[in-house]
């Protein structure tokens, strides 16, 4: 199998997943790291075997990379990626790719010019539980999805992260930051949204920092909505209440419910890629599926935690090197994402100015993971 040289940009937490999770995957090989901050790049670069540091212009101008991985920060996204594309690489980039219609359709335009290829996050639909309540879905064993709700319920991100301010930043909050791991695989299970509408508010100023670290006890200022309540109506015709908040000490909802004239189903967390699903048919019985053996439900992180999880992020990443080579479309397509981000945008647009918004994009439903082209990912 043909290896894509893989290089990224942002050596913060999030590279690390990437990092240690690459090896899992045939097509990829990351081979260089880049940073702002060169002494970030060099001290990631030093903690694997055949990565090398390298500026952020010399990344951009190597020749044994044919893919960067774009893990800044939001509001720098779409500069990045476009950088990337116009040094001809093709690009994938963390979740929301871009902040902005006009964004993603520039992006576009250069893809459809050069024939580069733009991925985005979040790839966790391709986890097995969620493939699995997809194939459910599209058995036609619960009917018709008429309804549905999904929920995105916690304190807030000062509670873990150590530097938390982007997240209160324009280009973040709990719809951009937390959202397209939902919206993402609602769109998935149920294809394109047609129109949203929504109401939001902000539960504090100010955040406290309170994870254990050097900034503890400082004041992070909020400047985006905290709570966003919104209804999704589908083209299929199903109206989905997806709510996002960081202003939430407990709650008993479920992550995702999906209701069907012949029966519901309840889908794990979308930010991880495993999880128990359970339905529920005519006769009102609550059932644990006995779940397909797929590799992406095979748990493999956070054993020191009281809940294990299968965690495969990169996999969206492998999946476009393969299409590359193979020649066929990628899962975490650019349309896909940006679809995704519109929904986002018009969720809080629809906040904001007190009324419906219609989408003007659509996209088709990625293609299904089944276990076997899972394992055809993996090395």
């Amino acid at each position: 199998m043909e290896k894509l040289g893989i290089g990224i940009i942002g050596c913060g937490n999030i590279s690390t997943a990437y990092l240690n999770l690459a090896p899992n995957f045939k097509a990829l090989e990351v081979r260089a790291v880049a940073d702002i901050n060169m002494d970030a790049a060099k001290a990631r670069a030093a903690d694997y075997e055949g990565v090398r540091a390298e500026t952020v212009d010399g990344l951009l101008a190597a020749n044994d990379i044919d893919l960067i991985i774009n893990l800044t920060i939001p509001a720098a996204h779409f500069e990045v990626t476009k950088r990337i594309l116009e040094a001809g690489k093709h690009a994938y980039s963390e979740k929301p790719f871009v902040l902005s219609l006009k964004e993603g359709e520039e992006l576009r335009s250069i893809c459809e010019k050069t024939g580069l290829r733009v991925g985005s996050a979040p790839d966790t639909f391709m986890g097995g539980a969620h493939q699995y309540a997809r194939s459910v879905i599209d058995s036609g064993r619960l009917g018709k999805i008429t309804s549905g709700t999904a929920h995105v319920l916690g304190p807030g991100m000062e509670m873990w992260h150590p530097n938390p301010d982007f997240f209160f930043q324009p280009g973040a909050g709990p719809m951009l930051d937390i959202g397209p791991y939902y919206i993402t695989n609602l769109i998935q299970l149920l294809g394109p949204v047609s129109k949203v509408v929504a109401l939001a508010n902000r539960g504090q100023d100010t955040r406290t920092v309170t994870t254990d670290c050097p900034r503890k006890g400082e004041t992070v200022p909020v400047e985006v909505d905290t709570s966003v309540n919104a209804l999704l109506q589908f083209e299929s015709g199903a109206q989905i209440n997806v709510m996002t908040s960081w202003d939430v000490w407990g709650s008993t909802h479920q992550h995702m419910e999906l209701y069907g004239v012949d029966g519901s189903i309840f889908i794990p967390d979308p930010n991880f890629f495993g999880g128990e699903v359970q339905t529920v048919g005519k006769d009102r019985e609550v059932v644990t599926e006995q779940q397909w053996e797929h590799p992406f439900s095979v748990l493999n992180h956070d054993f020191d935690k009281p809940i294990h999880r299968a965690n495969y992020r990169t996999a969206g990443v492998a999946d476009m090197a393969q299409a590359i080579v193979e020649g066929r479309p990628h899962r975490c397509s650019m349309e896909l994402a940006l679809h995704a981000v519109e929904v986002m945008t018009g969720i809080l647009k629809s906040a904001e100015e007190g009324r419906f918004v219609e989408m003007t994009t659509t996209c088709e439903r990625p293609a299904p993971v089944t276990p076997d082209e899972a394992k055809a990912l993996m090395g």
